[in-house]
């Protein structure tokens, strides 16, 4: 943590400490009370006790409390403005459905305690989250879609804020926010317009859905050749039970329905996504598959960014104020009565 004065001028103030203690040293004794005596012989031995030993305390605090009031007028600063630095990533977005369907309870999970079933969003969250953790130089930003898309997070090394808003994805679901079918055609679009002004040499998107497209304006097969022709490579994901039709569990306001629902998963099209941008198409019917996208991310090339961090500035001068009191108000005690003099 770097500290900085933003008025300097002010320290310019404490060369007056220099000809203070000149004076304390060369001509205090000078101008302290005496008493005429006749004859000192008798004092020539005597010892100084220990209140004369310690009386120079006074200058020092004196000293003391000048200079934390000095280094407060100069207003210390922890600084961390803008800084812009040259890393080694890529630059990738998350496209990730959010459709009510996503909740559906079949993906088979083992987190250490047995394997047990998780919802099909809180398993990409759990394997996005990992994702991210393992990726901290690289830009990433987050779309989310249903029957809309939208970018949740745009490209970022933030990771903090960007897990945060990941974890959010959830409130969208089955609330009424955003209409409720897959525009994967809009989803791919958003997400591509968002990386298309990027300058990395590599740029992907990691899409993950477990339908078919079923609504919007634009095309799936459409969005991937734009995504083609701006050079930005596309990794398609289809989770869920590889099951024709089967009986799952969905929660929707903290209550869990059964329903038989269709498998409507159209593999065929996010084969056609990822072929068309020289990407890669991946199954994962449980968590632990979601990992294999990892490995073929690893070798992608990376490329440099210059990229920029901002930190708050934060005064710090309310503590020197609050030490130069006590110095100030230390001093005064003991003068009136340790060190009091009588006249």
């Amino acid at each position: 943590m770097d500290i900085e004065f933003a008025n300097k001028e002010y320290l310019f103030l404490l060369l007056l400490i220099i000809p203070y203690v000149l004076w304390y040293v060369m001509f205090r004794k000078k101008t302290e009370p005496t008493i005429r005596m006749a004859d000192t012989f008798a004092l020539q031995r005597a010892q100084r006790s220990w209140r004369v030993r310690l009386m120079p305390i006074q200058a020092l605090l004196r000293v003391l409390a000048f200079t934390f009031l000095v280094l407060a007028m100069a207003r210390p600063q922890t600084r961390n403005d803008w800084e812009e630095k040259t890393i080694e990533g890529i630059d990738i977005m998350l496209a990730m459905d959010v459709s009510t369907s996503m909740l559906i309870d079949d993906m088979r999970y083992d987190g250490g305690m047995g394997v047990r079933r998780i919802s099909r969003i809180q398993a990409a969250l759990n394997v996005a989250s990992e994702f991210i953790s393992d990726r901290s130089n690289d830009n990433i930003g987050l779309t989310l879609f249903a029957g809309e898309a939208f970018t949740q997070c745009p490209l970022t090394i933030d990771h903090s804020s960007l897990l945060s808003l990941l974890q959010h994805a959830p409130d969208y679901m089955g609330s009424g926010i955003i209409i409720d079918m897959t525009a994967i055609g809009m989803g791919l679009s958003v997400a591509v317009n968002h990386l298309e002004k990027s300058k990395a040499k590599s740029r992907i998107i990691i899409m993950l859905t477990d339908g078919s497209n079923n609504y919007g304006e634009i095309q799936p097969l459409m969005a991937a050749e734009i995504a083609r022709s701006k050079g930005i490579r596309v990794y398609t994901i289809g989770v869920g039970s590889t099951d024709a039709t089967a009986a799952r569990q969905i929660s929707i306001g903290g209550t869990t329905q059964q329903l038989i629902l269709p498998n409507d998963l159209d593999e065929e099209t996010l084969r056609k996504i990822a072929s068309t941008t020289n990407g890669r198409y991946y199954r994962a019917t449980n968590a632990q598959e979601l990992s294999q996208i990892y490995s073929d991310i690893d070798r992608l090339e990376k490329t440099k960014l210059e990229v920029q961090q901002y930190s708050k500035v934060h005064d710090v001068y309310q503590h020197l104020v609050i030490a130069a009191i006590i110095a100030l108000l230390l001093e005064i005690l003991l003068r009136i009565t340790v060190f009091r003099r009588i006249p």
